[in-house]
């Protein structure tokens, strides 16, 4: 696929591009480049504009929650970071934001993936995820932090 134009889907059968990873500093500052990166990778799946700027947005809360629960309650060893790991596949792009804070929604290893509705209602950032990407969930990590996973379908999704 490397002769392929900017902004051609992934064909179906076709080979998937795989996994695009960027880790940036959990600091309002980063949250733009967080943004870029996933412009590139969904505008080349065939997104529409429209759909491409939601995806930006919703991608932009997740780092954003992470960045104010360090700022709500830091674990003293510093700010940590966010991992953003875009999973490209034929008919979706699954993008897993995952904080390194240690300010987990839950300490405890047994914890398991809840609805977006059992987020703390204050969040209006979980309500805004919820609108622009087509599926959310949202687990505390057991060593602290929290994964915040956003599907979006395309069009032969």
């Amino acid at each position: 696929m490397p002769d392929e134009e900017p902004g051609t889907p992934v064909p179906p059968g076709g080979e998937d591009p795989g996994v695009v990873t960027l880790t940036i500093p959990c600091a309002p500052e980063y949250v733009g480049t967080a943004r870029l990166t996933i412009l590139g990778v969904a505008s080349r799946m065939g997104f529409s504009y429209d759909q491409v700027e939601d995806i930006r947005l919703a991608v932009g809360e997740a780092c954003t929650n992470a960045i104010d629960r360090v700022a709500r309650g830091g674990n003293g060893s510093g700010p940590g970071s966010i991992t953003i790991r875009s999973h490209v596949e034929t008919g979706r792009l699954t993008i897993e934001v995952e904080d390194h804070t240690g300010n987990g929604a839950a300490a405890d290893g047994d914890a398991q993936a809840r609805p977006v509705e059992e987020i703390d209602p204050q969040e209006l950032g979980a309500l805004l995820m919820e609108i622009l990407v087509d599926e959310v969930a949202v687990e505390p990590l057991p060593e602290g932090g929290t994964l915040v996973r956003l599907t979006k379908y395309t069009a032969e999704g």
